[in-house]
């Protein structure tokens, strides 16, 4: 008996110092100089994560490390990708941030109105390299198909949105993200009304990222739509600004009558329907307005020079809408 309870005695002393040691190893300071990059790849154990750890210097004692995430549930937890260790954390903290998944990642924001143009600079900032990269796969006939997009590139697809680019990624899984959000938002309902109006999903959106890039009002997008739906009925050219610089400068520099004549597939000052492809990212109310024209019969609009349009139904009206808005500029 006296065995027994002095067994029992040893079992809880021997508990309570390796519950102190482990306590002590949990809290005790990593000892390094500098940050350190960690990559945990797709499907890996813990024990594989602990011996990656122990490899690069950052744990002493890999059997506290695997009985702590193993009590934590960190092997089913932990995230694939970098993780940022700093000199002032611990290994409490490398378990935390396991168990947290906080891989290295970097935000990129796309705006309505965004072209590849701009795309292509934003991801430039978080990797130079992928700059060409999207570049090459734009048009490759191949990702278009397995992206099912009908269009000569993946200008329009790439929905704006706040995008988490984690550390690794390579530009076939971030424009598969981006493409993957545009087919979720251009839904069943979208797809219906769509084939309602006999138009392509390409079509579709060429519109919509043109009323993108000349609505700055979003109230005025489904009139914007409508002097587009019907120019394009009887034949009439869009001859939308937007159209006539897309691919040769950018929007904000301005566009010149000079710009007007540009010889491109894309300017509607030059061909009388929609360009080939859209010229820029659209948002959800753009491609509703693309699809959900108001009733109204406008023909032309003119900036009053605040953001909003004048309408107008016919060209001699359009003509005393600019005339009475340039008075207006000169009385100022």
């Amino acid at each position: 008996m006296k065995f027994w309870k002095s067994l029992v005695v040893v079992l809880i002393l021997y508990i309570c110092f390796f519950s102190i040691y482990v306590a002590i190893v949990l809290e005790k300071p990593l000892k390094i100089h500098k940050e350190i990059e960690v990559y945990i790849p797709k499907g890996a154990s813990f024990y594989t994560i602990a011996s990656t750890f122990k490899d690069k210097g950052l744990i002493k004692d890999e059997c506290v490390f695997i009985i702590a995430g193993k009590l934590l549930g960190i092997e089913k937890k932990a995230r694939a990708g970098y993780y940022l260790i700093t000199k002032d954390m611990t290994m409490l903290d490398i378990l935390k941030k396991l168990l947290e998944g906080r891989i290295i990642e970097y935000k990129l924001t796309v705006i309505e109105g965004d072209s590849l143009y701009e795309i292509a600079d934003k991801l430039a900032q978080i990797n130079p390299e992928f700059k060409q990269a999207l570049w090459n796969l734009a048009t490759d006939p191949a990702f278009l198909s397995s992206m099912n997009i009908q269009a000569p590139s993946i200008e329009g697809y790439l929905f704006p949105s706040v995008y988490e680019i984690s550390k690794g990624m390579n530009i076939n899984e971030i424009l598969t993200m981006m493409i993957k959000k545009f087919w979720q938002v251009y839904n069943e309902e979208l797809r219906k009304q769509t084939e309602k109006m006999g138009w392509t999903v390409n079509e579709v959106v060429t519109l919509a990222s043109i009323i993108e890039k000349e609505a700055k009002v979003e109230e005025e997008k489904p009139l914007i739509s409508a002097v587009y739906h019907n120019r394009l009925r009887i034949g009439m050219p869009l001859q939308a600004d937007p159209t006539a610089i897309y691919g040769v400068k950018r929007y904000k520099t301005g566009v010149t009558k000079k710009d007007l004549k540009n010889k491109s597939p894309y300017n509607t000052y030059i061909i009388k329907k929609l360009p080939p492809g859209p010229i820029a990212c659209p948002g959800l109310k753009s491609i509703r307005a693309a699809l959900y024209p108001a009733k109204v019969p406008y023909l032309y609009f003119v900036s009053k020079g605040d953001g909003t349009h004048e309408f107008s139904v016919d060209y001699q009206a359009h003509i005393s809408a600019i005339n009475m808005l340039r008075g207006n500029k000169s009385d100022e």
